[in-house]
């Protein structure tokens, strides 16, 4: 309804991925004329590199620029932050071999199959039907984008801290299981100066999720976080998914 997502290669390779993005810049051109640039970022999964490069080369062959937020799943911060849209690269909790893309018009609007995605995958599919000499084309003006590499990560970080009075905050105990997913560049650098002791499980960035999938909706997936809330007395515990935009919690008894 509102992504596109599958096992790589098979129903996601670089070929498809560059019709994606240029299909998606044709149509920032015809919803968002005065738009220049469109922001691409990825998760840990390994396969985001070569498909972010082939995004990328889809979005400049059709003459927009590209503001590349690298490894960064905060896509739709950056969207709202600089008033452009935007692509992220990842499956979030799916497994290991897939991979994906969502996508948002400026200031992070939301785009779905029935207000535009549907004009995307067509697209994709007549640039995939003719074939990469059509596909590399350059667009009608003759220009094509350029790249300019972005780090919004800190003011992703005052962004978030907005929400709350930091000066308010008591001190607290936390475990935060990042699962070897985005929230190991997150977390520390939002928690980073606040009051609150941190301890953080499989924090290193690896798209293979050596340790768990990380899916926390199913139960399974949180005992290792429940044992160490209870073995260190912690007040909350913290479980991301892969592209760290949706947490769940369990309590100081390791209750969800």
């Amino acid at each position: 309804a509102y992504d596109v997502r599958g096992p790589v290669p098979e129903a996601l390779d670089e070929p498809l991925a560059e019709a994606v993005g240029r299909g998606f810049a044709e149509l920032v051109r015809r919803r968002e004329p005065a738009t220049t640039r469109i922001l691409v970022g990825r998760d840990m999964r390994p396969s985001g590199v070569p498909l972010g490069e082939a995004v990328v080369r889809g979005v400049t062959a059709a003459g927009l620029d590209v503001g590349d937020l690298g490894l960064a799943a905060l896509v739709y911060f950056a969207s709202g932050h600089l008033g452009a849209p935007g692509i992220v690269l990842t499956a979030s909790h799916n497994p290991a071999g897939d991979n994906g893309m969502k996508f948002c018009l400026s200031a992070a609007a939301p785009l779905g199959y029935d207000t535009g995605l549907d004009e995307v995958e067509a697209a994709a599919v007549a640039a995939l039907a003719e074939g990469p000499p059509a596909q590399a084309a350059p667009p009608a003006g003759g220009r094509r984008g350029e790249v300019v590499a972005m780090d919004l990560l800190e003011a992703f970080v005052d962004h978030v801290r907005s929400f709350v009075d930091v000066d308010r905050l008591r001190p607290l105990k936390v475990v935060a299981d990042t699962a070897n997913g985005m929230g190991g560049l997150v977390v520390p650098a939002a928690f980073a100066g606040l009051p609150f002791e941190l301890d953080v499980l499989y924090p290193e960035l690896d798209g293979t999720f050596p340790n768990h999938p990380a899916d926390p909706i199913h139960p399974e997936n949180l005992r290792d976080l429940q044992d160490r809330v209870l073995a260190v007395g912690a007040d909350v515990g913290l479980a991301f998914d892969g592209d760290a935009d949706r947490m769940f919690l369990v309590d100081e008894r390791a209750r969800p």
